[in-house]
């Protein structure tokens, strides 16, 4: 059975971009990173979450971060041009970028939004990123999500205590 592609695979196969979708099993009540790590059996530091933000300044903008992270919302807002930033509410996410929470990726939002992408992704030679449903992740390299996603790297990890 061929899995049904999702618009972000269909924009990587235009920009002829290699991945891999791999599909994983939902649990409704953990849509969290490391559960998706779990189910992949890869490293939480290579499955990354997109987080949509709004600044002050500029309005909505996205981060992408590893799955053991969290995003240092002061550093957030420095690199997007803002004096604050906060999270969007759940409530928001399916209007603003045209998808729910667990299946939201960078590529093919609604509209484009500025980009930042956590700089130590770049250190791997493939990451994992939602392909833009709950249940199916892209496997793919990095500088390649960047390129498609119009993205830049940048410091955006909260410092651990």
């Amino acid at each position: 059975m061929k899995e049904k592609k999702t618009n972000a695979a269909r924009i990587l196969d235009r920009e002829k971009v290699a991945y891999e979708l791999i599909p994983y099993t939902v649990d409704p009540d953990n849509l969290a990173a490391d559960h998706v790590a779990d189910e992949l059996g890869e490293p939480i530091e290579r499955v990354y979450k997109t987080l949509v933000l709004h600044g002050d300044k500029t309005g909505y903008f996205v981060c992408v971060i590893a799955g053991n992270h969290e995003v240092d919302l002061k550093k957030a807002a420095k690199v997007s041009g803002n004096k604050k930033a906060e999270m969007i509410p759940m409530k928001d996410l399916l209007a603003v970028t045209g998808y729910i929470r667990g299946g939201c990726t960078s590529i093919g939002m609604k509209k484009h939004f500025p980009t930042y992408f956590s700089e130590e992704m770049l250190d791997f030679d493939y990451v994992y990123v939602s392909a833009g449903q709950r249940g199916l992740q892209l496997k793919l390299d990095p500088k390649d999500l960047l390129r498609v996603a119009r993205a830049q790297e940048a410091d955006l990890v909260a410092d651990k205590e």
